[in-house]
């Protein structure tokens, strides 16, 4: 991968993660709490995030194995997951593949919502989870690892400024700004969701390459 593709990779993920789009949902959570509780619930989703998507880095492939899953296969279903958060995205809508509406009125019960869910699914979902996955295995090298590792690690850092600056940006971007952002971070999503697709249907039949 050249320094492009990383660039791509990084806006990837901020896409799919979406942290301005939790903003509304992190602030109804933690209206209770008091602002050092809310500034550790923060930090703890932040974590959350780059646990799961360092684990999907390092333990994807070997779950693709085991249930005996081509790359070319996970792309492309991945890929339409990907391009139905995206459009979801551009509709400034509500995605239940990130969380439903039953899971977000229990977790108003839950003592403790930084990893259940904030962290998982609503910021690391299956999205980003995919995602993960698919780009750690276009290259093998050390060097490839270390930099996607860096990637993770930055965009956990940016949900971790979103959460704990969130009743700033929500006071200075209102509803509106935050959906003009989702819309457009969502049609970044659904051309690398295309992207995915193209690629695994072209592995799974070779003959469109050479078609095309």
């Amino acid at each position: 991968m050249n320094w492009n593709e990383y660039i791509q990779l990084l806006a990837g993920l901020i896409a799919v993660v979406n942290p301005i789009g939790a903003i509304p949902v992190f602030l109804a959570l933690t209206a209770h709490k008091r602002p050092a509780d809310r500034q550790r619930t923060a930090m703890i989703a932040a974590f959350a995030v780059a646990m799961v998507l360092l684990i999907s880095l390092v333990a994807g492939e070997h779950i693709l194995h085991y249930f005996g899953i081509s790359l070319s296969a996970f792309r492309v279903a991945g890929g339409i997951l990907v391009l139905l958060m995206g459009i979801s995205m551009l509709r400034a809508s509500d995605d239940r593949s990130r969380h439903t509406p039953e899971e977000r009125a229990e977790s108003y019960e839950k003592e403790s919502v930084a990893v259940v869910p904030l962290a998982i699914p609503l910021l690391s979902g299956p999205g980003a989870i995919s995602t993960t996955i698919v780009y750690a295995h276009n290259d093998l090298s050390l060097t490839h690892f270390l930099l996607f590792v860096a990637v993770i690690l930055t965009v956990s850092l940016l949900v971790l400024a979103a959460l704990l600056s969130a009743p700033k940006i929500a006071d200075m971007m209102g509803q509106t700004g935050m959906n003009v952002v989702t819309r457009v971070m969502g049609l970044l999503l659904a051309s690398i969701a295309v992207e995915f697709i193209a690629k695994g249907m072209i592995g799974l039949f070779p003959i469109l390459a050479t078609s095309a």
